[in-house]
């Protein structure tokens, strides 16, 4: 996988209490990835982005909802979100994270 899309899959770290109770609990951490992403180039991209052991990659697709505007429905665009599981003695702390 090409550096360009390391930075193309993960989008954003989710940060949320659910998020944060996994975290803790079980050394996962959730990302908003690309729609086209799978398990294999987000496992590759979270190691070469944070220098870690990724141990599992749990992935799922989060439907959009349905707003009302002055314009009528609008349907907000679907997106895939991911639980990345590290192995016992790595850590990702968003907050030294240069970039």
């Amino acid at each position: 996988m090409n550096q360009e899309r390391v930075y193309k899959v993960l989008l954003a770290p989710r940060i949320s209490e659910k998020a944060t109770l996994a975290a803790d609990a079980a050394n996962q951490f959730v990302f908003k990835v690309a729609v086209d992403a799978n398990k294999l180039e987000v496992r590759k991209a979270v190691e070469t982005a944070f220098s870690v052991k990724v141990e599992a990659v749990q992935m799922l697709k989060v439907k959009g909802k349905v707003k009302r505007n002055r314009y009528g429905r609008v349907k907000k665009p679907d997106w895939k979100k991911a639980y990345v599981r590290l192995a016992d003695g790595h850590d990702i702390d968003f907050t030294a994270v240069e970039g």
